[in-house]
């Protein structure tokens, strides 16, 4: 395969049968630009018609599955611009994938982080592994299914405590 700038993609496992897709910009914190997810993007694609491939772990690092969208990427960017452009367009590929995708989260898994984790289809966390929503903190709301995922994984009462709050919780 391709060769990516963001991340580290392999096949693993006794029978080469496990994609392995690892998140790898440690000096952002796994922080989610658009070049990133257009990688991330396409190595679904190539793992999801790799009929050698029956499950893919998604990761990042020790310190940070992934911090959350890039958020200096994100800061000049207007609503109409986001809007119009598409902002977003694309990042619900994980939640699409036919195989089984398993996050493996330990460090943080915040804002996008968190949201890309729960798109995947089972989240073993370590012991390390903090999840939270903390766009409020921003002034802003989880833009990418964050609030519905989050209200079907902890239930109602603990979602709405964390995206009001920006609270974070342990595995």
């Amino acid at each position: 395969g391709s060769t990516f700038q963001y991340l580290l993609v392999q096949k693993t496992g006794a029978q080469k049968n496990v994609g392995l897709i690892q998140l790898n910009r440690p000096q952002a914190l796994n922080a989610l630009c658009e070049g990133l997810m257009a990688e991330l993007r396409q190595a679904l694609e190539a793992m999801e018609s790799d009929p050698q491939v029956g499950a893919i772990v998604l990761t990042g690092s020790q310190k940070a599955f992934a911090a959350g969208a890039d958020i200096k990427e994100m800061q000049n960017k207007t609503f109409q611009e986001c809007y119009n452009g598409g902002f977003l367009g694309g990042w619900d590929k994980v939640s699409v994938v036919r195989k089984p995708i398993i996050a493996a989260v330990n460090g943080y898994a915040l804002g996008g982080g968190c949201e890309l984790a729960m798109m995947c289809d089972i989240i073993y966390a370590g012991e390390k592994a903090q999840f939270g929503q903390p766009e409020i903190l921003l002034g802003t709301i989880p833009g990418a299914g964050g609030t519905q995922r989050l209200t079907r994984a902890v239930g109602k009462s603990l979602a709405m405590e964390m995206v009001l709050t920006g609270d974070r919780i342990s595995a």
